[in-house]
């Protein structure tokens, strides 16, 4: 007994030690250099939206906590979300997106390929034992991904930016990362190397393999650790020689759609954000019908929904987002694919929407 007792002590003292170490490495760097600090949208010590912005409005405390404990909402699939298992041959040549689940999707455009937002995680969070867990599991290991050119990411929180993966990219790919201003400093403290490592302001770009990457404006907020705000957000423009994609980042509806849509549109596809909305933070996540009035601001061509089915983040029901989609979209005529996770979609030929998600409601 005291055998077993020491050896538990011991194991429980091992992950004490681990958790002091990796928890705090997982939370990041500390931004704030030169280039972040000579940013437009940087003042106070802080990053801002082109608008005020309410992350919890007075009355929205209040709805939240009811929603929690008396919604009653179906927040999780009732089986077995399908997957989709790589294929095999793959042309290189047009557009294709396979979208892994969440806000996780890699763009094969023009002969390039970009990673946005990877995150293999089991959960989204600087703990493995504590925070939101997968409601399905990722459908491809990350090294059936195939090589990558880049990996874009659109802000900081977990669900986005997984110290994981960034530490297996890292590892086992030579892609550059291209982040907004401030996400640097998380990566080097990942030991990320400096020259794979390209950070942007809104309306700033960066060339690789053939394809222009473009941070454009986004309304949400960051933050890893117990500061918000100290690095930026951004959506994201795809530019190749002959296709284009739009990725919304996780954002508020707002003005700067438009104009996002008439510097660079129209485009072939856009992966737009469409879940995790509520009354609580009515500025920095859209909801379903914002998200197809995005698209059409930004003239987005395919609309592929993204930010929903993966991690429990919100208070609606776990379709609830795609069902919103469907319906909004076609109510104004829009293409629209709702690919399984896992599943690679060529936007020329997209696939019919057939409600398979449906059966887990």
């Amino acid at each position: 007994m005291k055998k077993v007792t020491a050896a538990v002590l011991a194991l429980s003292a091992g992950a004490l030690a681990w958790a002091a170490r990796e928890v705090p490495t997982a939370m990041g760097g500390k931004p704030g250099d030169e280039r972040v600090r000579r940013s437009p949208r940087y003042r106070d010590g802080k990053f801002h939206n082109d608008r005020p912005t309410r992350t919890m409005p007075p009355d929205g405390a209040a709805g939240t906590l009811r929603e929690l404990l008396f919604g009653g909402q179906r927040r999780r699939p009732v089986g077995e979300v399908p997957l989709v298992r790589p294929a095999g041959d793959r042309s290189a040549e047009g557009l294709h997106l396979t979208w892994y689940g969440h806000a996780s999707t890699l763009v094969e455009i023009d002969g390039a390929r970009v990673l946005l937002d990877p995150v293999w995680s089991e959960r989204c969070s600087p703990s493995p034992v504590v925070g939101p867990r997968r409601l399905h599991p990722v459908p491809h290991e990350l090294h059936e991904v195939g090589r990558v050119d880049a990996v874009v990411i659109s802000h900081d929180h977990y669900d986005h930016l997984d110290l994981a993966t960034v530490r297996a990219l890292a590892r086992d790919q030579d892609a550059v990362f291209v982040v907004p201003l401030g996400i640097g400093a998380h990566l080097r403290r990942w030991r990320v190397p400096e020259h794979r490592i390209v950070e942007l302001d809104w309306d700033e770009s960066h060339e690789v393999a053939g394809v222009t990457l473009v941070a454009t404006a986004a309304q949400h907020f960051s933050g890893r650790g117990f500061k918000r705000d100290t690095t930026l957000w951004a959506s994201w423009v795809i530019k190749g020689p002959r296709h284009r994609v739009y990725y919304s980042g996780d954002t508020g509806y707002f003005d700067g759609y438009r104009r996002i849509g008439e510097e660079h549109g129209p485009f072939d596809a856009a992966l737009v954000q469409i879940g995790a909305y509520g009354p609580g933070w009515p500025d920095i996540h859209m909801t379903p019908e914002e998200g197809v009035a995005a698209h059409r601001d930004v003239r987005g061509g395919l609309l592929v929904p993204v930010h929903w089915a993966t991690f429990n983040l919100a208070f609606h029901d776990w379709s609830e987002p795609v069902e919103r989609v469907w319906r909004e979209a076609k109510a104004h005529g829009i293409p629209l694919a709702i690919p399984r996770p896992g599943e690679r979609i060529n936007v020329d030929e997209p696939p019919s929407v057939d409600g398979w998600w449906q059966a887990l409601a």
